[in-house]
């Protein structure tokens, strides 16, 4: 076998649990093979430069084997050789993510509590009457 499907490449080398994932991901325009917007039935051959976006990191992979089967991680692994630059970006992208502040953290004030709302009924009650006085 020197040719297969991008789609079920990818799930039988673990970038997707399933091949409907990966053809979603293919049919959204996040696969790249070679720099070409992929479609699921692509044919992949060893050598070739696969690149998908995962999340906010832009994986790009180079095809060393093709199986259609799914099997354990290590052989999984033996599919593909990750590019160096690939690589250093998805790092540097952890450590970003790592470093970056907690966005919950930015929020002062969440949903008020009942003593809040209270509070708040009475500071409108005081302003706003609907008795002609």
């Amino acid at each position: 076998m020197e040719q297969l499907r991008i789609d079920k490449w990818l799930w039988a080398a673990r970038f997707y649990k399933t091949r409907s994932l990966a053809c979603e991901e293919i049919g959204k325009g996040r696969v790249l093979v070679n720099g070409q917007v992929a479609k699921p039935s692509r044919e992949v051959r060893a050598g070739d430069l696969v690149a998908m976006r995962q999340g906010p990191v832009t994986r790009t992979v180079q095809v060393l084997g093709i199986s259609n089967q799914r099997g354990p991680a290590p052989v999984a692994q033996q599919l593909y050789e990750e590019t160096e630059a690939s690589r250093l970006a998805r790092t540097a992208a952890a450590e970003q993510r790592r470093v970056a502040a907690e966005p919950a953290l930015s929020i002062e004030h969440g949903r008020p509590t009942k003593r809040d709302r209270r509070q708040m009924q009475n500071a409108w009650d005081a302003r706003w009457s609907a008795s002609i006085e």
